[in-house]
């Protein structure tokens, strides 16, 4: 029986690298955005069924994120209706993974973990977070967003304390050696805890 820790945090808090070091440990990790991305790729499972509401937010059997986008800042609604047709994909896509994964400790990198629900499936769950001045640093230095859509993302995800005291784990993501040991020491715990479960 594997044990199902739920790693979450909000953005630029350093929450990709540090499913890498579980990565790195031997754990099995499984990426909610990445399970997105093969749902919108051609062939994915969420093509027809958003090509069926909104067509022209498909092309080459795809869905274009940023048409998607555009049409979301412009209609409330759409986001909901693209949510009903998306969450219980990737749910499945998760249950995929834990039935055919075969490490001990299983990785579910979810950014809204805490927002959607999710954390009621894991065993237990780690935050990572930094200072807010590294976060909106590590953000603006990607070149991807402008203030204005960062601080749109941070105001629909739930305040880093919130998800720190909810937590059963935290991970500071200061520097990556940091971040590294209390990975380990996580990993630690996990295992002592399912020894002796």
């Amino acid at each position: 029986m594997s044990f199902a820790l739920g790693l979450t945090g909000s953005i630029g808090m350093g929450k990709s690298t540090t499913a890498r070091l579980f990565a790195d440990a031997g754990c099995e990790v499984w990426d909610a955005d990445a399970a997105v991305h093969r749902l919108y790729a051609v062939g994915g499972a969420a093509v027809a069924p958003i090509r069926a509401l909104y067509p022209q937010a498909t092309a080459a059997g795809h869905v274009d994120r940023d048409i998607l986008k555009d049409l979301i800042s412009k209609d409330k609604t759409v986001l909901s209706a693209i949510e009903s047709i998306v969450h219980p994909l990737v749910q499945a896509d998760r249950e995929q993974f834990r039935a055919n994964a075969q490490a001990d400790i299983l990785v579910f990198d979810v950014p809204l973990l805490f927002e959607t629900g999710g954390e009621a499936a894991m065993d237990a769950v780690a935050c990572v977070y930094v200072d807010a001045a590294s976060q909106r640093a590590r953000v603006l230095e990607r070149g991807t967003m402008t203030q204005a859509q960062f601080a749109q993302i941070l105001a629909k995800q739930m305040p880093i304390e919130q998800k720190l005291a909810k937590s059963d784990y935290r991970i500071e993501t200061d520097t990556l050696d940091h971040a590294r040991a209390q990975v380990d020491e996580i990993l630690a715990d996990i295992r002592r805890r399912m020894t002796h479960a």
